[in-house]
């Protein structure tokens, strides 16, 4: 899961470095880490597509033992949360969609965390490695969750008209 961060914070630097020279798209830490996230995003959903020890990653297979035994169709879980991050990740790159996607990926990294903790608490392997522990895990959750919610806000002053375009009914001027 460390990887995983890394894959957050990585590319969220990067992404501001290139905006503190003067790529606009980046100007701001807040557009830095929604790109940020849709990198992580983007590997990490690539995972839920290949076989387990295709890579140094976990695979699909390691993915679907994570999945509580409550949920039903595991694998079908793991291809469909593989595909509802590649859309996330894709609308937090385009402004218009970004506050829908934050706020769509905060619900989902919700409703994953119930196979985070199952795979710490059931001690799951992946790849070869055991799961990673809820004392990192559920903090590391809860700032994908931070992260996909402050790329959903758009935090820009509001614009106010001239005082001079302002017009005022004769009855408020009493």
């Amino acid at each position: 899961m460390f990887g995983t961060l890394m894959l957050l914070i990585g590319p969220a630097l990067g992404f501001r470095l290139l905006g503190a020279l003067g790529v606009g798209r980046f100007q701001t830490w807040r557009i830095a880490a929604a790109h940020g996230l849709a990198v992580m995003l983007t590997v990490t959903a690539a995972t839920h597509f290949i076989r387990s020890g295709a890579t140094s990653m976990p695979g699909h297979g390691d993915m679907a033992a994570m999945v509580p035994p409550f949920v039903p169709w595991a694998h079908t879980m793991v291809y469909l949360t593989g595909v509802l991050e590649l859309i996330g990740a894709l609308g937090l790159v385009l402004a218009a969609t970004r506050p829908a996607a934050g706020f769509g990926l905060a619900v989902l990294f919700s409703l994953m965390l119930p196979a985070n903790i199952h795979a710490a608490v059931e001690g799951v392997v992946f790849n070869g490695e055991a799961a990673t522990p809820l004392w990192f895990r559920v903090p590391l959750q809860m700032l994908f969750i931070a992260v996909a919610l402050w790329a959903a806000v758009d935090h820009r002053p509001v614009r106010r008209l001239p005082e001079a375009a302002v017009v005022r009914s004769p009855a408020l001027q009493r």
